[in-house]
Formats: structure tokens, sequence, C-alpha cells
């Protein structure tokens, strides 16, 4: 079995209904969506540092932690990840030049 973002968000999703003295995960949610969005911007700016760094294994540690902290934004947020998973789908059906022209502005 492959590990897919799907398994991470369901974990997430079960984690979120622990008791935050056992889930880091119940512990952010409870620090509300401001938190979440703070703690997913830190850890990206350690994963570009990582990445400018050129350390290989800081870069995936870190990423690990983007993707973490960013599916447990979209659980804040009650925004599923299918429907993000929707929306790039939508977006590959075009060139990324197109699809970027065809954004408002």
């Amino acid at each position: 079995m492959v590990f897919a973002l799907e398994n991470l968000a369901e974990i997430i999703a079960r984690r979120a209904g622990a008791d935050a003295e056992n889930s880091y995960t119940r512990s952010l949610l409870d620090k509300g969506v401001a938190r979440c969005a703070k703690k997913f911007g830190e850890e990206a700016t350690e994963a570009v540092i990582a990445a400018v760094a050129e350390d290989d294994a800081a870069v995936i540690a870190e990423a690990a932690d983007v993707l973490y902290h960013l599916l447990v934004l979209l659980q804040a947020r009650k925004t599923p990840l299918a429907s993000v998973m929707a929306e790039l789908e939508r977006r590959t059906a075009q060139s990324g030049i197109a699809e970027k022209a065809s954004r408002p502005k």
C-alpha cells in the first residue's frame, strides 16, 4: 500500500476527535485557524531554508511538516482535501501558463 495525502487527511480527521492532552493535532486545532495558518507558514519557511541550504534530509523532513500542517489547516477550515484535489485536477486540464492567464485579475 502506498501512503497518500488522503491517508494523512484521514488520520488528522480522526485525531481531531481526540483530546488535546494526547493529540498534537487536536491541540493545534483548539488554538484556531489563525494559529494553524501561522504554523503552516512557519513550516513552509523552514522548507524554503532547507531547500536553499541544499540539505536533502532537511527538505524531506520539512516537506513532510508542510504537508501535515497544510492538512491540519484544511481540517481547521473544514475544507476537504478532495476539494483541493479537484481544483488541482481542473487546473491540470490545461497548461500552467494558460491556467494562470485565465485567473481573474
